[in-house]
């Protein structure tokens, strides 16, 4: 791989995750400099020359705000500076939960993201884990979507447990988790709950048998962690010998940590498409560096990236 030919860049909360990235490709993180003004507003500029180059340019957009807009500009300046090529590297795609129209007039926040990182001028996305599959179809660009089951195998193998069980939290995620129990050739068991509100959960069930199981919950995101930690004491409840959580995005907001730690999971692993910067004993994150490292070194390639999915 002719690493002249490429260049990757990184917005300002995601750079831990950039320079974990150019470790992995053995090549220096791209000189990209964001320039504050006084009420807020910033401007982006590259400070090499990126004429001709592929670009690649790693930023999460979780909230606030500012990563999408950053992210945006970022973009903007590079068609503006005639890259060969501007690949958005997405670890975690933020508004994806606003996949649909779930009540009348309301907004289809991923499908808006979609468009305008389209007119911004993307040639490519790639990203780890959306919340649903078909946000794929948002864009007309190639995306390559990633999965943290990559990162999470390995950690499962590693717990040796005898008698393992998968969970989904609620029904949406059965596809998920019914992967990874086929995969791992084991029970699946589904949590389904309602909603009063978003954020807010009413009542949850147990569809299925967990008594005597170990049982690894998972899940796509953690956000208040109500819903994760309420089919932990659930499982509990019904029998089980341990329950652990796993999930791709760690958002953790608002009393995700103290909910945690009070809560039966023994643990909960997260990978690192979003800084932790709580303080929960029971959370630990493991590194996407090499699955998304791996994908950039196939695009430019132009290899293909289908056995990067285990399942």
């Amino acid at each position: 791989m002719n690493k002249d030919s490429f260049l990757i860049f990184s917005g300002t909360k995601t750079r831990y995750l950039s320079e974990k990235i150019c470790n992995e490709l053995g090549c220096p993180l791209g000189n990209l400099v964001i320039t504050y003004f006084a009420d807020g507003e910033f401007v982006v500029s590259f400070e090499e020359s990126i004429r001709g180059r592929d670009v690649y340019l790693v930023q999460s957009t979780f909230p606030n705000a500012d990563n999408l807009m950053e992210l945006l500009l970022m973009i903007d300046a590079a068609k503006r500076a005639s890259a060969k090529s501007i690949n958005a590297v997405i670890p975690y795609f933020g508004w994806a939960r606003q996949d649909r129209k779930d009540k009348p007039r309301v907004s289809i926040g991923a499908k808006l993201v979609a468009d305008m990182l389209s007119a911004a001028g993307i040639d490519r996305l790639v990203t780890m884990d959306l919340h649903a599959d078909q946000e794929q179809g948002f864009f007309n660009v190639p995306v390559d979507h990633l999965y943290a089951s990559t990162v999470f195998l390995d950690w499962i193998q590693t717990l040796q447990l005898q008698n393992l069980c998968i969970a989904s939290p609620d029904v949406g995620g059965s596809k998920r988790a019914s992967a990874y129990a086929k995969y791992l050739d084991c029970p699946l068991v589904l949590c389904h709950k309602t909603r009063k509100k978003a954020n807010v959960v009413g009542d949850m069930q147990i569809i299925g048998d967990v008594k005597g199981m170990d049982v690894i919950l998972v899940d796509d995101i953690v956000d208040t962690a109500g819903t994760i930690t309420k089919a932990a004491h659930l499982i509990m409840e019904g029998g089980a010998n341990s329950v652990r959580a796993m999930a791709s995005h760690c958002i953790m907001s608002g009393p995700a940590d103290d909910r945690v730690e009070a809560s039966p999971l023994k643990e909960i692993v997260f990978t690192d498409t979003i800084p932790y910067r709580g303080k929960c004993s029971k959370v630990k994150q493991l590194s996407c560096s090499k699955v998304f490292a791996e994908t950039i070194r196939r695009v430019q390639k132009n290899e293909s990236i289908s056995s990067q999915y285990l399942i």
